[in-house]
């Protein structure tokens, strides 16, 4: 997979202004007056357009601009997991507007939504998670299956997405995936061999089967998929929550949470005891340590996967395993 960081090192976001492919994009009658970089991403570029409608109001986007096959396939799995956010929750993610191609570029695509001037303040623990348990509450599979109609990317590496009725089996082929993928980047290490078994013969059964046995069921909830406090931030004009960069699928609601437990996060205790104020803890309510602690693993793993030269996030990933194995296996 080619590194998206030195693809797009010498593309400018402002080569978009008159690119056809993106006018083509942009609603009817809007005109681009300029393009700025605005924001950053690690796989790709940013920016900020600024548009004239025809009636001459002023109309704000935000544009990430990515290159290769693979950042055809993000680009389009944004819009796609931004697209499901707004049908479900409107008002809890900037609305989508377009993705496409430019044809001034080749092999150079781009996401488009509308721009929403925020704060990176951390939001209130009450109004964020009243509107992240909406999503889990009011979202609908269209399959009732976990999943996704398409590969998401959490960066820019794919997501296990495809259909099935467990969850445990879901989460289980997800896992090896992103693991998959760690050793890929870093080389296979003999800790493997005696951990990972344990890790999908033992600990996975134990804390995820109880889900799904004894007359108890999960519910299939669309997820942002990458909530950590980076992606997401207060809306300058309403003072309300907003959510942005998803890779969205269908999963277990407290999954999202698992994303909250890595120290590098800031979506603290008070942020967890508010989510349950709106979502009630899955049965068997004393397994919930040991289930976000390995959801925990499953975004730590693809972490270490995508940043390949720092070992020490496979020692981090290795510390969860073992101390996974230690309580479960």
């Amino acid at each position: 997979m080619r590194d998206m960081q030195k693809i797009t090192q010498d593309l400018r976001v402002s080569d978009a202004v008159m690119d056809l492919g993106l006018a083509k994009a942009l609603p009817t009658g809007c005109r681009v007056l300029s393009t700025k970089e605005h924001g950053s991403s690690f796989w790709g570029k940013t920016g900020r357009i600024e548009g004239e409608r025809a009636d001459g109001s002023r109309c704000s986007f935000f544009i990430k601009v990515m290159q290769g096959e693979t950042g055809l396939q993000m680009a389009y799995a944004e819009f796609v997991s931004m697209s499901e956010i707004s049908k479900v929750t409107a008002d809890f993610a900037p609305k989508p507007v377009a993705w496409g191609s430019y044809e001034s570029i080749p092999d150079t695509h781009f996401f488009l939504c509308e721009y929403r001037e925020m704060t990176p303040d951390m939001p209130d623990p009450d109004q964020f998670t009243a509107q992240l348990a909406a999503l889990h509450q009011n979202s609908k599979s269209p399959t009732g299956r976990f999943g996704f109609p398409i590969t998401t990317f959490a960066g820019n590496l794919p997501q296990y997405t495809s259909w099935e009725s467990s969850w445990e089996v879901f989460f289980e082929k997800s896992l090896r995936q992103a693991l998959n993928l760690e050793i890929a980047a870093k080389g296979h290490d003999s800790v493997f061999d005696v951990l990972l078994p344990l890790l999908f013969e033992k600990v996975i059964p134990r804390l995820l089967r109880p889900l799904e046995t004894e007359g108890r069921s999960v519910r299939p909830s669309l997820v942002h998929g990458d909530l950590w406090f980076r992606n997401a931030a207060i809306d300058n004009d309403d003072g309300k929550p907003l959510i942005f960069d998803a890779c969205c699928f269908y999963a277990h609601n407290e999954y999202e949470l698992g994303q909250w437990r890595p120290v590098c996060n800031r979506f603290g205790a008070e942020y967890v005891t508010a989510y349950h104020e709106h979502m009630p803890i899955s049965k068997p309510e004393e397994d919930y340590n040991g289930r976000i602690d390995l959801y925990k693993l499953r975004f730590n793993v693809h972490v270490s996967a995508l940043f390949h030269d720092d070992p020490r996030l496979r020692e981090q990933m290795l510390g969860d395993i073992r101390d996974l194995v230690k309580r479960y296996g």
